[in-house]
């Protein structure tokens, strides 16, 4: 008796352990399935909605201060240039009657007309105006306007000279280079950057039909369909501190960048010399440089934001229905700010549709 229940208790442990390994093995399969090894797991806060109004720049100054603008691509457009309050209000910046222009009146010097982008920067705020509508020519000259933030009056103007832009031009994003006392542009109508001599208002067209400023093709995909646009150089972001700027065309896949040393030259074989191709990317809208020298981009097609380190590696930061063609970034407060712009699927009547400001943490690095 004492053998045969010996026996019995060896057979019951050896069942139990059979049943054990077989229920850790299935626990550890469904762990792989659900929660892969490269999965991302990044919080998203919304900032601000706004339904019927195609949101594309955004801007944070130093003292938390968020701006965002809106592109006159069609009819109905609301405000040019708006604040986002610290009670989610929107309050039209700097006043109504800047943003009171409406399509078919004549063009004035204190009314925007086509905003593409805002930067905020060392107490203020340089909003482009492309001073063009519904994709079209030109009316007058592209200009930035430079807004002091400690009163929110115009401070400065600049206005491009007739040799650095064309009737397609759509000025599109801009950097500001303290060290060297220029300003950067990107003309994604018309291929090329533009250099902007702060002091004097001065301008320049480098780059212009440059291999480095072309797109690369007229569409991109998203979900097998095609999403035509042949849009040249766009995003850019620079590095003051080592003295060199990126940019990327829209509708392309190469990411290049110049010493900003070349860009104090006239010479145009130098500055073209002096491009070095840096990576193959998604395609991206805007882009920009954190502290630590990492780039942010979006790969449109994939609904991803991504970041090239500084050893040149490319990591995925957020992906997925969040991620809704993500136009432009600002950084405050240790948070990527970023709009959904919806490009490609704004095609008709946008209404009934919501755009978006988020937020998300940078990577702990």
């Amino acid at each position: 008796m004492t053998n045969l229940l010996k026996n019995l208790f060896a057979v019951f442990v050896l069942l139990v352990t059979i049943i054990s390994c077989k229920e850790t093995n299935t626990s550890n399969t469904e762990k792989e399935e659900f929660q892969p090894a490269d999965s991302i797991s990044q919080s998203v806060t919304q900032v601000a909605s706004f339904k019927g109004q195609q949101v594309t720049g955004v801007t944070v100054a130093s003292d938390g201060r968020t701006f965002v603008n809106f592109p006159r691509w069609r009819e109905g457009v609301e405000n040019s240039v708006v604040e986002i309050k610290a009670d989610q209000s929107l309050q039209s910046f700097p006043n109504d009657s800047w943003n009171s222009w409406e399509i078919g009146q004549p063009t004035a010097s204190d009314q925007f007309v086509g905003v593409q982008s805002v930067v905020a920067f060392e107490n203020e705020l340089y909003v482009i105006d492309t001073r063009s509508v519904k994709f079209q020519e030109v009316l007058d000259a592209p200009r930035i306007y430079v807004f002091d933030l400690e009163s929110d009056e115009l401070k400065k103007t600049y206005i491009l000279d007739d040799a650095v832009y064309y009737p397609d031009s759509y000025i599109n994003d801009l950097r500001i280079d303290p060290i060297k006392n220029l300003i950067y542009l990107t003309d994604s109508g018309h291929a090329g950057l533009i250099v902007l001599d702060r002091e004097t208002g001065n301008s320049r067209r480098i780059l212009n039909e440059h291999q480095s400023t072309k797109a690369e093709q007229s569409y991109l995909t998203f979900d097998n369909n095609k999403w035509e646009g042949f849009i040249n150089s766009d995003g850019i972001a620079l590095d003051a501190v080592n003295g060199r700027l990126y940019y990327h065309a829209l509708t392309a896949y190469s990411l290049y960048s110049i010493p900003t040393d070349s860009l104090l030259t006239k010479s145009k074989k130098a500055i073209e010399n002096s491009v070095v191709f840096e990576d193959k990317t998604g395609a991206p809208d805007g882009m920009i440089l954190d502290s630590k020298g990492n780039l942010y981009f979006a790969d449109l097609e994939n609904n991803k934001i991504q970041y090239r380190k500084p050893d040149g590696s490319i990591q995925t930061l957020l992906e997925g229905d969040q991620v809704r063609w993500a136009d432009t970034f600002s950084i405050y407060n240790n948070e990527l700010y970023y709009t959904n712009s919806r490009i490609n699927e704004a095609t008709g009547d946008i209404s009934d549709m919501t755009f978006t400001l988020n937020k998300t943490p940078l990577p702990v690095q």
